[in-house]
């Protein structure tokens, strides 16, 4: 295979050893011209259909697995006809499974990779903007059984990950919102000085990629820093759920209307709000994160969330008791922080304050 032309590169400590995160411009042209040796390649059946041209000695290969990415199709029902259909390609333990797709293509070969075989090496292609700033690295994978969502899943990095911001280009409105979300996220985490960083750019975010570039660059530096030092999730990585406690419960009250990434932007405004009337958190700290979090959030403002749907959603997330809810919170100085929080009318009352006041819809 030919050299990549790679403009920055994260290395990533792991468990299985070192591997890099590498940003090449024209990377997905570079990987059709001079394919991997040996690989199989398993593509996201849209992005095979947008880049037929720029991929098509890939994709006329006998060597590649198209998948649609829909959460149905990451269930373990549909693992064996994965498995057949690898087998019918002649996979062999020392091929290495390429993934090209975002998250759910990403979930799917890792999981592949690590079971197969008792295991493949494996690379990533991430084509969205929550893969290519967020999931990309830190070793982590899921998938479905039944109707219980990401209640399977391994700990196994990838070999290599190759990260080419020209797949963002035909990605909808909405999944870049979703991506800058996640990456919104990790900024506050590293400290309230990134957080108005993102937030001063987030226009030039929009319209510049090479600004994008930057901040998913800077996105997986934070990320990198907690992964090292928690990569199986044990405790300070925790902190990167910042937002998903409301997050989640919001895409459950509203039947995963709402994209990820922006339910998450919405989950960190209510976090930072809710801080603020338990006193955790001054409302400055409110006030000064809202702005940016309202414009990423702008085009679901008026989608109808039950409160009393998203409550019992949250009471019902497995970190948290009947009485007590486990949530990621800015404090005084506005650093993000884990804490216990008793579920009682406090906190219910300032959840339906925040929806009364800020406009996202009941």
């Amino acid at each position: 295979m030919g050299v990549f032309h790679v403009s920055k590169q994260i290395t990533i400590q792991s468990h299985k050893g070192e591997y890099t995160a590498s940003f090449v411009r024209g990377g997905m042209d570079q990987l059709n011209k001079d394919p991997i040796e040996n690989a199989i390649y398993i593509v996201d059946k849209n992005i095979a259909k947008l880049y037929s041209d720029r991929l098509n000695n890939i994709l006329n290969s006998q060597r590649v697995l198209k998948i649609e990415a829909t959460e149905e199709n990451k269930s373990l029902d549909c693992f064996p006809a994965y498995i057949d259909a690898l087998v019918e390609l002649k996979v062999r333990r020392e091929q290495t499974l390429v993934a090209i797709g975002g998250g759910i293509i990403q979930d799917i070969t890792c999981f592949l990779a690590t079971t197969l075989m008792r295991g493949l090496p494996w690379m990533f292609y991430p084509t969205t903007l929550l893969a290519q700033s967020d999931s990309c690295i830190g070793s982590k994978s899921s998938i479905n059984s039944g109707d219980v969502k990401n209640i399977l899943g391994t700990f196994t990095p990838p070999n290599n990950v190759v990260i080419d911001v020209d797949f963002l280009s035909t990605l909808e409105e909405k999944d870049i919102f979703s991506g800058i979300g996640e990456m919104i996220k990790v900024h506050a985490i590293n400290s309230p000085i990134d957080f108005d960083k993102i937030s001063d750019n987030y226009e030039q975010i929009l319209y510049d990629q090479s600004v994008m570039e930057e901040f998913i660059y800077s996105s997986l530096l934070m990320k990198k820093r907690l992964i090292e030092v928690d990569e199986f999730d044990q405790g300070p990585r925790n902190v990167m759920n910042y937002g998903h406690s409301f997050g989640h419960a919001i895409e459950s009250a509203t039947n995963y209307g709402i994209p990820h990434g922006i339910a998450v932007t919405i989950g960190m405004d209510i976090a930072n709000y809710v801080a603020s009337k338990l006193n955790v958190s001054k409302i400055e700290h409110f006030e000064r994160m809202h702005e940016v979090m309202e414009k990423n959030y702008k085009s679901y403002l008026h989608t109808n969330i039950s409160v009393e749907a998203l409550i019992d959603a949250l009471s019902k997330d497995k970190k948290n008791s009947a009485t007590q809810l486990r949530l990621i919170l800015p404090d005084q100085e506005g650093r993000i922080g884990i804490g216990l929080y008793d579920n009682n009318d406090v906190l219910v009352n300032a959840i339906n304050d925040y929806f009364t006041q800020y406009g996202v819809k009941q």
